[in-house]
């Protein structure tokens, strides 16, 4: 298949993006053509892609990154056989594109890969005036129906469907497991890897390193809101942790093995009561034990796989206290990180995914080309962990 991959929010090194689904994609003889905005984020290409650069959509004029997505797609959506969408704000680029696909005598499967609760999300956007918030939700809810009524959709999580009328595939945000087991966890060195902002605790993890240091040295790896950065350029100066910025996936995991822990202090927000943090489900596959805040679904791979600590929201004293205590109790972290591991290998593998995730698509632009139309299919035939719930 020839596929035209589309993001101008994500970073470029997206893990989900690249590093899973573009890597299994490719892994499978297809050939990609990623439009992303390299040049805004300082980096370029993997050699097995043809990339596109596009602006970047950040903060609240994003009109010229939809424009320049609009002319991409008209030009190279009919090269392609399918087109995959990373972004809700993409969604307003195709009603005049897919006209002229039509037009043109070939429209592409569209697939919008859904990776958040986006109208949840606005409540967390402070550049996004209060007043606006409430009629933005209706918006996105309706331009959610009404990419149902015309594109394919992969969800990223299974409580997503809740707001679709139909049933669709769920790719879940699942781990790339090393084979063997990991080093063990020591015990002078704990890691943080994500995106960072107040929202996803960013002040608190600040603090909790404060309370460990400097016996206890916190490495922070992960770009980080405008609001934010400068109290994270003030604690690495002052050697409260270690923040190393952005990393591309890869380099960034392989910095994990052999933490004391993992953190992730998510706030209580509703965009993260039904979505499972990525890195949970990475500290696990690389043996770091996980001290979480009790996020639903974080809170339950700890609880159900004895993988970690839950602790309370905005409470750096008690989230410092639960890294000591992995740090006194030898056996337990070693515990938590082998039953970690465990379960990502056996439950929370990509590698057992990304065939199915590939077949899906496969299975998109057979049904399309059968049917003589472009239109989204009313059931997705795949089974598994990528898989309709019908």
């Amino acid at each position: 298949m020839r596929i035209l991959v589309v993001t101008v929010v994500h970073h470029p090194e997206d893990a989900r993006i690249l590093h899973r689904e573009i890597t299994a994609l490719h892994e499978h003889g297809h050939r990609i053509v990623y439009a992303a905005p390299f040049a805004a984020r300082q980096t370029s290409p993997r050699p097995n892609v043809e990339g596109v650069d596009l602006p970047r959509a950040v903060g609240r004029d994003r009109r010229a990154a939809v424009r320049a997505a609009r002319t991409l797609l008209a030009e190279r959506g009919p090269q392609a056989d399918v087109v995959l969408l990373h972004d809700p704000e993409l969604l307003l680029a195709l009603p005049g594109t897919m006209r002229r696909w039509r037009r043109g005598g070939h429209v592409p499967v569209t697939v919008w890969d859904v990776h958040e609760d986006t109208a949840a999300a606005l409540v967390m956007k402070r550049w996004l005036p209060r007043p606006l918030r409430p009629p933005l939700r209706l918006a996105v809810r309706a331009a959610e129906r009404m990419a149902e009524r015309h594109l394919r959709l992969l969800l990223a999580e299974d409580a997503y469907q809740r707001r679709f009328r139909r049933s669709h595939p769920v790719v879940a945000n699942l781990a790339n497991v090393p084979p063997e087991p990991p080093e063990p966890p020591g015990d002078d060195r704990v890691v943080y890897l994500g995106h960072l902002s107040r929202a996803r605790g960013a002040p608190e993890l600040i603090e909790t390193a404060r309370l460990l240091a400097p016996d206890i040295r916190v490495e922070v790896i992960g770009a980080a809101d405008p609001d934010i950065r400068g109290a994270l350029t003030e604690a690495d100066r002052d050697g409260v942790l270690r923040w190393h910025g952005y990393l591309p996936n890869d380099r960034a995991l392989g910095l994990l093995s052999g933490s004391l822990a993992g953190l992730c202090l998510l706030r209580d927000q509703p965009n993260y009561r039904h979505s499972r943090p990525t890195k949970a489900v990475e500290y696990m596959a690389h043996g770091v034990p996980v001290v979480t805040t009790p996020t639903p679904l974080s809170a339950e791979l700890v609880e159900r796989y004895g993988c970690g600590l839950v602790v309370p929201y905005e409470d750096p004293a008690t989230a410092a206290m639960a890294v000591r205590h992995l740090r006194s109790d030898r056996v337990m972290r070693r515990r938590a990180a082998a039953r970690g591991w465990e379960a990502a290998r056996s439950d929370l593998n990509w590698a057992d995914a990304a065939t199915e995730f590939v077949m899906c698509l496969e299975s998109w632009v057979k049904e399309a080309s059968a049917a003589g139309d472009d239109g989204p299919a009313p059931r997705s035939p795949v089974t598994g962990r990528v898989r309709s719930d019908s």
